[in-house]
């Protein structure tokens, strides 16, 4: 008898930013995922493997898109030659994100990237998601060359305050509530603004 076919993996995908945003972690099962997605419990573990495959992947996919969103926003910044402008567009991406598709940017905000890392992905999707290390660390210091001309430790420390410790401060609660208001946006802008104000640690 042959092995049942999943014929639409992205709705499997999409099933699993509904559910998380409906009732958390817990409500993520095969059998959850099946009857969201219009599969069956067999093509899903055909096609994926695992419960923590089908989440990686949907991790990994929303992951890549923000990424290109932040790069893309770094890049046309820094043409306009607005380094700092670049700092507060990667800063701003979460909220972008979340602008264009909330379940998305609530995925990225609920599940940590070492939640989704485990033992059980597939060597391939394992080495995509540490790639996005290394990404993220590449944005980093194009910004910290741009601001501060070098791309050393206290640099790049300063950008990532900016680019990911202040965005999980300030965001990361309204991605979680349904809606990113532009008073939080506004703060996050005079945050990241304080802190390049700040410079380089002595």
């Amino acid at each position: 008898m042959p092995r049942p076919q999943l014929h639409a993996p992205e709705a499997v995908l999409d099933a699993v930013e509904e559910l998380l945003a409906e009732g958390g972690r817990a409500a993520l099962t095969i059998r959850a995922l099946a009857a969201r997605a219009g599969a069956s419990n067999g093509s899903i573990y055909h096609s994926f493997g695992s419960l923590e495959a089908v989440v990686g992947r949907a991790w990994l996919r929303r992951a890549e898109q923000f990424l290109a969103l932040q790069r893309a926003a770094v890049e046309a910044a820094l043409l306009r030659d607005d380094p700092r402008g670049a700092v507060q567009a990667a800063a701003d991406t979460t909220a972008q994100l979340a602008e264009r598709d909330l379940r998305a940017a609530h995925l990225l905000v609920v599940l940590q990237r070492d939640e989704v890392l485990t033992d059980a992905l597939p060597i391939e999707v394992a080495d995509r998601l540490r790639a996005l290390d290394a990404a993220l660390l590449d944005t980093l210091r194009t910004l910290a060359r741009a601001v501060f001309g070098r791309a050393g430790a206290a640099p790049v420390d300063v950008i990532t305050a900016c680019v990911v410790r202040l965005p999980a401060a300030l965001l990361f609660p309204d991605v979680r509530a349904g809606h990113v208001r532009q008073a939080t946006r506004d703060q996050l802008a005079a945050a990241v603004a304080a802190v390049l104000a700040c410079g380089l640690p002595a």
